[in-house]
């Protein structure tokens, strides 16, 4: 069989070589799940790719070498049957040794090696000349069980086919005549077309990695564009501008139609939600309020009640107190989905705002509130009562979920270009997990802990809302044990000069 040689790796395009570059630059840098359709697709038809061209290239390669050595084998079985008719014709005047030798010298060629073999194992002729196989490969091959068809050997490196022929004059037994063809040149060059064939195999599945790669990519590149606007779509902008792809497959455009409907049918859906709960808000508003003013009423000229009586009042007025407050919340987060919520943006004097913020906060709750301020008069570009409601909000939460006789601080800092308002309590806190929702609506961190405390879960989300329509951001930092602290920054207001 034949032996495949080292060989060197050549790449004759230098383009090719800087567009195999980038590919692998752009892989290494781009963190690939293995558990991804692309990462998927990819393996599976660079695999068949390889498979299939390096079984074409072996099968082509022993196709080769099986019709180089049935060509030798098919020309040493001609010349063996020729050769005794050969000798039967011109040895009419000659001794057979004679004979034997010319009749060999006629038909000897380049690396072809004959000897003939009385039965008694002596040589009765053999080629001769420079040319040909080591002689002492007689001696060889004379050891070797020989059939009666051509066969191929592998001897000190070298590649040889032996065939042999029973040779006999008049009747008589002569002995057998020995072919034995070098083919070690033609393997050599054989194993070099082989290398070569190898090589370009290679390089072709490189290529078609390559190819397979970057196709596979640019064809995953809508369903990853679907993927993003899945991730970062919000209710604000279920109404945005459809999805549109070019160029795609059918597949992928009816999976865009199908999210651009959903996205539709969500957008529609959330107004008329929003539409309901506006409505509704503003339909119980008013009779809750006149409810409110009746139960108020009946607690103050209500000299007559008794204990019992005068309590489930007061539950009745707080209850719907409460939801009076919710009411307003969910017409306020109506108006803010809606774009009907406006703003007065004007220069606002923070020291000022924050002092009357703090002396409210106070008289209701009667916890200490601690303001930790510069001399320098602060000034923010803000509608004072929205932000005046944010910060009764954010005060409201800090006094609630901190203990009767633990301080909260309102702490003010400003830069060239922002305004930053820490509201920093040393309560529950918040866990992780649930900082990244803490501002959703409806959402409540821990029913368990919560459920009996005032709220309604739309506070933070109400301030968020007002403090983005500001053209400012709120965030949040937190430790469970350890409190929290809520920092509104706002744009800094500056005269021109």
């Amino acid at each position: 069989m034949l032996k495949a040689k080292s060989w060197s790796k050549e790449i004759p395009a230098e383009s090719m070589i800087h567009r195999i570059q980038s590919i692998l630059k752009s892989l290494l840098r781009r963190r690939v799940s293995t558990n991804s359709l692309q990462f998927r697709l990819t393996l599976e038809l660079t695999l068949i790719s390889a498979l299939g061209v390096c079984s074409i290239t072996l099968w082509s390669a022993w196709r080769l070498e099986q019709t180089l050595i049935n060509g030798y084998k098919q020309n040493l079985s001609y010349v063996a049957d020729s050769f005794p008719e050969r000798i039967k014709i011109n040895s009419l005047n000659d001794s057979i040794q004679l004979e034997l030798e010319r009749s060999i010298a006629q038909i000897s060629k380049p690396r072809l090696l004959i000897w003939v073999r009385s039965p008694e194992g002596k040589i009765l002729a053999r080629s001769r000349g420079m040319n040909i196989p080591s002689t002492d490969l007689i001696e060889v091959f004379n050891k070797l069980p020989i059939s009666n068809d051509p066969q191929v050997f592998l001897i000190q490196q070298q590649s040889f086919i032996l065939a042999q022929s029973y040779l006999s004059l008049d009747g008589t037994p002569l002995g057998n005549v020995y072919w034995l063809q070098d083919i070690t040149e033609d393997q050599r060059q054989l194993n070099t077309l082989f290398n070569q064939l190898a090589l370009g195999s290679i390089l072709l599945t490189f290529i078609l990695i390559v190819v397979i790669t970057s196709r596979i990519r640019k064809a995953m590149v809508p369903i990853k564009e679907i993927s993003k606007i899945a991730s970062n779509i919000s209710v604000i902008d279920l109404g945005a501008d459809p999805l549109e792809l070019r160029h795609a497959p059918d597949e992928i455009l009816g999976l865009a139609k199908t999210f651009n409907d959903m996205l539709n049918r969500l957008s529609i859906s959330w107004e008329q939600q929003q539409q309901f709960v506006g409505n509704v808000s503003h339909e119980l508003k008013t009779p809750l309020t006149v409810i409110s003013g009746y139960l108020q009423s009946l607690l103050r000229r209500g000299e007559n009640l008794n204990f019992h009586q005068n309590q489930a009042l007061e539950i009745a007025s707080s209850e719907a107190e409460r939801t009076i407050r919710m009411l307003q919340d969910l017409l306020d987060l109506a108006r803010v989905d809606s774009g009907n919520l406006h703003f007065r943006l004007m220069p606002t004097v923070l020291n000022t705002l924050i002092v009357e913020v703090a002396e409210m906060t106070h008289r209701v709750s009667g916890r200490e509130i601690v303001i930790q301020e510069n001399d320098r008069e602060i000034v923010v570009y803000a509608d004072q009562n929205r932000l005046e409601q944010v910060l009764i909000n954010l005060l409201d939460n800090a006094v609630k979920y901190s203990n009767k006789d633990e301080v909260v601080y309102i702490n003010l800092e400003q830069s060239d270009q922002q305004t930053l308002i820490h509201i920093i309590d040393q309560g529950v806190g918040i866990p992780l997990a649930h900082q990244s929702r803490i501002f959703e609506r409806f959402y409540r961190v821990d029913e368990g802990m919560t459920r009996s405390r005032d709220g309604t879960g739309l506070g933070l989300a109400i301030a968020k809302s007002l403090i983005e329509g500001m053209h400012g951001k709120i965030t949040l930092r937190s430790k469970p044990g350890e409190g929290s602290t809520f920092t509104i920054i706002l744009p800094s207001w500056e005269p021109l000069p």
